[in-house]
């Protein structure tokens, strides 16, 4: 099998890839193409059919598992493979497995470890209440540790939202350490629950894929709905608390346009936005630099995200 992270420009590529995405466009001639996000469990890759009613051009789906035969290019920084054949595979030629893109981490060990945080704490409100979601639902936690971060930004793996929410709650540790203004105990709370939405915002693998729920709603509103029902079994649980903690949820993308129904007005929200920043955009970064050669400092062409064009520095 020929791995998406071992795609090189120039080759010409015949592989089995995932088919995540297929959309019919128009180029500014109008002349009809379609294009696909291909997959597997190194990574993603951008490909187009220019002549979708050539011969060797057999009908597929999204989520199909397909034979592509194509040259692969380079487009804006980023490879990018032009087929000239495709087929449906059949089951018997790939292992799905081969398909899923899977942390880099050990699953189990992360989750050990956002159990130590959440041991750690000492309000027994937040803690009673992180336990009943990560300590004692193994259905929720089994569907954590297999859940992604996004569909495609960052942390779009198995494992993703875990590995994720694990470094955020670090960063968040290291500032409440850092910043006695911080309460510790709201701050990590804030930090394990802040992404918890993404379980339903998100589809499970292979479709990894917005919901109805996703579209309408966002993750943001979900989670602070999912706690909001958790507080509830609660008894006694301090209503100021609950509000601080569904606060920090709810302002965590940090600004309205980035999808926060409210902006920060708590110092713990302040930092956890920054941190939940840092995150993503190093993942970003990360998974950006993995589409090119180790050690290259070439300039990878403008990102999005960033707003500028990015490399590697140089030492």
């Amino acid at each position: 099998m020929k791995y998406i992270e071992t795609l090189r420009e120039g080759e010409r590529v015949a592989a089995i890839y995932l088919c995540k995405n297929k959309q019919s466009a128009v180029t500014k001639n109008g002349k009809q193409y379609e294009s696909l996000t291909l997959q597997d469990k190194t990574g993603i890759l951008d490909a187009k059919i220019w002549d979708p009613h050539s011969q060797g051009i057999d009908n597929f789906e999204v989520l199909d598992y397909i034979d592509v035969m194509g040259d692969v290019v380079s487009f804006q920084g980023a490879l990018q493979l032009n087929v000239k054949r495709v087929r449906k595979a059949r089951s018997e030629e790939y292992n799905p497995q081969d398909y899923l893109p899977v942390s880099e981490q050990d699953v189990e060990v992360m989750y050990r470890e956002l159990l130590e945080l959440i041991g750690s704490l000492k309000n027994p409100y937040l803690k009673k209440l992180a336990e009943s979601f990560f300590a004692a639902d193994k259905d929720f936690a089994k569907r954590f540790k297999f859940h992604s971060a996004a569909k495609r930004i960052h942390h779009g793996f198995v494992g993703g939202l875990l590995e994720h929410t694990l470094s955020v709650a670090k960063l968040c540790c290291h500032l409440a350490d850092t910043y006695n203004i911080l309460n510790r105990d709201l701050i990590i709370s804030a930090a394990i629950f802040h992404d918890v939405g993404k379980l339903e915002e998100i589809s499970p693998f292979p479709a990894n894929d917005y919901t109805d729920d996703g579209q309408l709603l966002g993750h943001v509103v979900i989670g602070s709905e999912l706690v909001g029902e958790g507080i509830r079994k609660i008894e006694g649980f301090p209503k100021k608390l609950a509000a601080e903690l569904k606060h920090c949820i709810l302002a965590h993308q940090g600004e309205l346009e980035f999808g926060s129904p409210k902006k920060p007005a708590l110092p713990e929200a302040v930092a956890l936005s920054f941190a939940d920043n840092i995150d993503a955009k190093m993942q970003t970064m990360k998974e950006a630099f993995g589409a090119v050669p180790a050690g290259s400092c070439e300039w990878l062409g403008y990102n999005r995200l960033f707003e500028s064009n990015i490399r590697r520095s140089s030492l």
